[in-house]
């Protein structure tokens, strides 16, 4: 009940409608102290204020009383209604419906200085819409006479299509309000943005999004409010219908029909609202008192909704003062009575509190027929009667303590427990002296009415909208493919050495890494080089393995593996770093593919992963695929990781921690097979390739006199470059073994991706001890300089030199001419790939030729220039070996099995041999490697001769022997 100490602060006044009689200051402020709690939340019981005068003769100054306070509690900030002159209706109660009808009107509510905006009455007016399609159906529905027009047709369709026609609205009323079409947009919005955020989630563009939402937008307008003579399409959701449907005041008049409406069943919610409403229609058509009592109790469900406090706008916290009703003659001609009997009914049927305030004046001869209130008869007068605010004080606590048990139902009806009925005694109503002071509740805005406003919305929207569009630039930031919302982020954006942009990760969802490539791009930049230019691209690959990948999964689901390429599928011209390495890996792995998925009854799938410029970031790449195998169960294994840098060993174990086993065709690291169990390839190892090499430089060794030797290495301080230092390092162990005497190492740099050579070349070639034999721990890209600066320097011109280096030579062009050497130097170097005695085991070619973009009718062998360097048939060889290991007895299987397996793996026929993993031990060298040493000399021509000195196929496990690697016509090494 009301806190009597909670008393209002005082009203300053000056505004109009400031009450002038003594009852009006006291009823006013009663009005305040109501105001109050319910501003404080404690929702007090809200009666019906009857007042009237002691004496028939003050009845005019009563009726003047209430519009006085209707005017004062506008000017509070109160959104009153006022209800004054008659309503049509052939009875009190049809009036008393039309005053309610009147009511439903939100510019009756409100006021100069209320808050928020308009109320609302969905409810009522879907009321007012059935009681206008029953009148507008006649008299003779829903039993018309025998004879008549509407006999025989369906009765209750007749009154939905009366409803459709009006579109579920009151007659005469807008079609829509403010002149746009809102009044479904609160479902038919939220539904238009679904769409543009389901486009956005699938990573469309933008203005596809929002394209997509606003043509959704436009048909579900036109559907809801163009097509004439139909229900609107969201009419099941409309709150109003929820009430319609959920109030226990209505009953079902066809028990068998549906009751309940549902978000997924919209046919059989939309059969339970017509059941409902045809009952409806019949109970208003038979008249009574259920049409004023049904109006009543949609006004009060609006009203209580229209203040329901934690609603998505939290209107009831923005709408602290409640709604107040004013009657200032309420009488037969206007229903007024019969309305508030109503008011009285529905809340005593009904348990919920709702906000509405009533104020109505009677005549004194009209108090009769409102019976007795709550209000007791006046006990035995005290010796001093107490002040007529005293009084009303208590006639307030003694209605709200008695209020429980006048609703009883044992009770006698004629009992209003809602009605407070108030005399007024003639002296309160004489005018009181000017400025005496009345309360006001605190007019201070909620919290809720400052932040959660029109004005923070905007706020919000804007900063949704700026962090919408920093996100969207984030993500365009940071990863290969994004949309505004979301990004796949199995691949990322990086930067290669020269600045530009590069795509690192795993490709799926349409990544392509050639898009990223430089266009245009020099030739062969993009492609693999060969004699003929370049035969495939890059893009021509990645199309022909996403074909094929489309196919497995569309044809063979279940009855395939996915192994995954790792490679450097990036360019940087500014660098100088190549793309042949990885476009000639990716060829192989495609033609791997092509052969298994054309001939095996388990099918292949590539995922294609970057690990950027020369595998600079091979880790991050390894991280997406370790992200990505964890919810594809299908992958087994990667192939590929073709460079020893220093990030190998974090690669490595990446994969091994992710359970997937990793088979190179090149990467010759000494520590890997010895480190990790799931290191897998078919490259010799550095430590094995220059103990081979050993054997040639045993032979240039003069064992009778000093022969001086010398390491040239590339700087590798600020690069990730590993494969130099382990060159290095084993070929200083090498060289001491055969007995020379070492130089310092040496160390160059590069200069804008160029070596610079010359001052070691000049220090190589000064004075009395001049090296015969130099080991190279470079790459392929220096020995250019490095041989011009060697045959143009006076101490080393006309004197034999060797030089021995790695495996990075292969990739060497010197038949096509695209390398040379000096004159007098020999170049030593190994090679992984044996390819000419194994061209006679292998369809190798014939494969080639058949599936490899550009080769198609050209007649293949082992040293065509397309397929010479042994990158594309190392690359096969592995794919192949993982393909059999994942795949044993025909069946897929598991990465954990396909790692098992791979040390039970012997293939013949391969491009490179045998490929024979079943004697490789755990964390060891394994044997059966393929190798090739060869010698190149410059021809009398200037071009370059090449030797093979010795080789092995894979599979071959004998040793090689310096009589079988002896040199033919071998120069000696000059004694110092």
């Amino acid at each position: 009940m009301v806190n009597s100490d909670r008393t209002p602060p005082v009203c300053p006044g000056g505004h109009e409608g400031t009450p002038d009689t003594g009852a009006g200051v006291h009823l006013q402020n009663q009005l305040e102290v109501l105001i109050q709690d319910f501003r404080t939340s404690t929702e007090p019981p809200m009666p019906v204020f009857v007042v009237h005068a002691q004496d028939g003769a003050d009845d005019e100054a009563v009726a003047a009383l209430v519009r006085q306070l209707y005017t004062g509690q506008g000017a509070h900030g109160t959104r009153c209604a006022v209800a004054q002159g008659a309503y049509d209706g052939d009875t009190e109660v049809r009036r008393a419906a039309a005053m309610v009808r009147a009511l439903s009107d939100p510019k009756k509510w409100g006021g100069p200085r209320s808050v928020y905006r308009r109320y609302a009455f969905p409810r009522l007016r879907l009321v007012h819409a059935v009681d206008d399609a029953v009148a507008a159906l006649g008299d003779q529905w829903p039993a018309p006479a025998h004879g008549s027009p509407g006999a025989g047709q369906d009765q209750r369709q007749l009154l939905l299509n009366q409803l459709a026609e009006q579109r579920w609205r009151p007659r005469n009323t807008a079609r829509w309000r403010s002149g746009l079409p809102l009044f479904d947009m609160a479902h038919i919005l939220p539904a238009s943005l679904v769409t543009v955020l389901a486009a956005l989630l699938a990573r469309s563009e933008w203005y596809v999004a929002v394209g997509a939402g606003l043509v959704f937008l436009l048909l579900l307008t036109v559907l809801n409010y163009v097509l004439p003579g139909r229900a609107p399409i969201f009419l099941w959701l409309r709150r109003e219908s929820r009430w319609f449907m959920t109030t226990t005041f209505l009953r079902a008049a066809d028990q068998d029909q549906p009751t309940e409406v549902s978000l997924l069943r919209p046919v059989r919610s939309w059969k339970a609202i017509a059941a409902r409403a045809h009952g409806v229609a019949e109970a208003l058509r038979a008249g009574g008192d259920f049409h004023l009592q049904l109006c009543v109790l949609a006004l009060r469900e609006d009203l209580r909704d229209n203040h329901r406090r934690w609603s998505w706008d939290l209107r009831g916290f923005k709408r602290p003062r409640p709604p107040v009703l004013f009657l200032p003659r309420a009488d037969e001609r206007n229903g007024g009575i019969e309305l508030i009997r109503a008011i009285s009914d529905v809340r005593s049927r009904r348990s919920e509190l709702d906000p509405l305030l009533v104020v109505a004046a009677v005549r004194a001869d009209d108090v009769a027929r409102l019976e007795r209130s709550v209000v007791r008869a006046a006990a035995a007068p005290a010796a001093e009667p107490p002040r007529f605010g005293d009084r009303l004080r208590t006639w307030y606590r003694e209605w709200g303590y008695n209020l429980r048990a006048e609703q009883s139902p044992s009770r006698e009806r004629s009992v209003l427990p809602w009605v407070m009925k108030i005399p007024l005694p003639h002296d309160q109503l004489a005018p009181v002296e000017e400025g005496r002071p009345h309360r006001r509740a605190s007019a201070r805005p909620t919290f809720a009415r400052l932040v959660w406003a029109l004005h923070t919305l905007v706020l919000v929207v804007a900063l949704l909208a700026a962090g919408t569009v920093m996100r969207a630039d984030a993500l365009q930031d940071r990863y290969c493919s994004a949309s505004v919302l979301t990004a796949n982020r199995d691949t990322r954006r990086a930067q290669t050495p020269g600045g530009a942009t590069e795509c690192i990760g795993i490709a799926t969802g349409g990544v392509r890494f050639a898009d990223w490539l430089p266009d245009p791009a020099p030739q062969g930049a993009n492609a693999a080089l060969t004699a003929g230019g370049h035969p495939w691209t890059v893009t021509e690959l990645e199309e022909r393995i996403a074909r094929q990948n489309a196919g497995v999964l569309e044809r063979h689901g279940g009855t395939y593996v996915t192994v995954v390429y790792a490679g450097p599928l990036s360019a940087d011209t500014d660098s100088g770093s190549s793309l042949v390495k990885g476009a000639e890996e990716l060829a192989g792995v495609y033609l791997a593919q092509a052969v298994v998925n054309q001939n095996s009854s388990v099918k292949l799938r590539v995922l294609i992963a970057n690990g950027g410029v020369d595998l600079g970031h091979q880790e991050e790449m390894a991280e997406s695929i370790a992200a990505y195998a964890a919810h594809d169960p299908t992958v087994v294994g990667v192939v590929g990781t073709g460079r020893d840098l220093k990030s190998s060993r974090a690669t490595t174990d990446v994969l091994m921690r992710a359970g997937l086993p990793v088979v190179s065709g090149t990467n010759s690291a000494t520590y890997l097979p010895r480190e990790f169990a799931n290191w897998f390839s078919l490259a010799a190892t550095d430590e094995w390739q220059t103990r081979q090499l050993g054997l040639i430089a045993a032979q240039l060794r003069k064992p009778d006199r000093r022969q001086y030797a010398l390491v040239l290495a590339r700087d590798t301080a600020r690069t990730d470059d590993l494969y130099t230092d382990e060159q290095a390092r084993y070929g200083r162990r090498m060289l001491q073994r055969q007995g020379f005497t070492l130089h310092p190492e040496r160390r160059y740099r590069l200069s804008g991706g160029k070596p610079e050579l010359r001052s070691h070349a000049q220090e190589i070639c000064r004075g009395g001890r001049v090296p015969s034999v130099v080991y190279f721990a470079g790459r392929v890209e220096d020995v250019d300089p490095l041989m011009t600066q060697l045959g143009t320097e006076p101490g080393c011109a006309g004197r034999p030199l060797a030089i021995l280096t790695g495996d990075d030579l292969s990739k060497a062009d010197f038949t096509g001419g695209g390398q040379s050497v000096a004159p007098n130097v020999t170049l030593y170097h190994a090679a992984l790939a044996e390819l000419e005695k194994a061209a006679t085991r292998t369809a190798f070619y014939l494969d080639a030729a058949e599936h490899l973009p550009g080769l198609r009718g050209h007649r293949l062998r082992h040293d065509s220039p397309a397929l010479a360097s042994g990158q594309t048939a190392l690359a096969h060889d592995a794919t192949r070996a993982l393909f059999w290991a994942a795949t044993r007895g025909d069946r897929p299987q598991s990465r954990a099995s396909t790692w098992v397996n791979l040390r039970s793996v012997k293939i013949e026929g391969m491009a490179t041999g045998t490929i024979d993993f079943t004697g490789a031990p755990l964390y060891g060298d394994r044997t059966g490697h393929s190798i090739v040493l060869k010698a190149v000399r410059r021809a009398d021509d200037g071009t370059a001769d090449t030797v093979v000195v010795c080789r092995r196929i894979a599979g071959d496990t004998r040793r090689l022997t310096q009589r079988e690697c002896r040199l033919p016509e071998a120069p000696r090494a000059q004694s110092s």
